[in-house]
């Protein structure tokens, strides 16, 4: 399948790409893990062939200097905001991960629940990009571990990821085992969102309990 060329969202000079996938319903929005808006284009094309409605948003491109992790997940409501979505499942792969927790805490009217793909540990990596890294830097200990309380969680991880190693998610799990549901996807690496994308979808289609 063609990849979307990103559209580009410019609030207050914001730059934010961002990319539909056709679709209807359930409503996902996805932030991948690293500034490529394409990264999780292969599992938005396996949902939304099944009807997902998919928004992926990336990270902006402008008007940097001292971003946060709650400006990030500004951005993601502000697309919602523009394409006309109300409220929707957010999900992110790695460090989108730590977005889509923010966006659940920020503005928890908004989200059905969170999709992590790959948890992070209990502090920020040393590999994240800049704009990552400084936005992860602005959160606090507390704020880099949050999960809004109400908010069902669904984690995806892949059970042969160096970077995010499967003991993240089963840290995360025990910590609120009344929100947080777990799949390890055996054999999965880091990207087993583009190489296991058909499991991954088959999770999530079962987890909302998808005809």
């Amino acid at each position: 399948m063609t990849e979307t060329q990103p559209q580009i969202f410019e609030p207050e000079g914001r730059a934010i790409p961002y990319v539909e996938d056709a679709g209807s319903e359930p409503v996902l929005v996805l932030i991948p893990g690293y500034s490529n808006v394409a990264a999780l284009g292969t599992l938005a094309h396996v949902l939304a062939e099944e009807d997902f409605r998919i928004l992926r948003v990336g990270y902006r491109t402008a008007q940097t200097d001292g971003v946060t992790l709650r400006d990030l997940a500004q951005d993601v409501v502000d697309v919602m905001d523009h394409v006309g979505l109300g409220d929707a499942w957010v999900g992110g792969h790695a460090f989108g991960g730590a977005v889509a927790r923010t966006v659940s805490i920020d503005h928890t009217d908004r989200v059905d629940g969170v999709l992590l793909l790959g948890a992070e540990g209990e502090e920020p990596r040393t590999d994240l990009e800049p704009l990552q890294a400084a936005a992860a830097a602005s959160a606090s200990p507390e704020e880099w571990r949050a999960l809004a309380p109400t908010v069902p969680v669904m984690l995806i991880q892949g059970g042969a990821d160096e970077v995010l190693p499967p003991a993240n998610g089963e840290r995360l799990q025990a910590a609120a085992p009344g929100l947080v549901s777990l799949v390890t996807l055996d054999g999965g690496g880091h990207l087993f969102p583009a190489t296991h994308a058909g499991e991954a979808a088959f999770v999530i289609e079962d987890y909302l309990d998808v005809d």
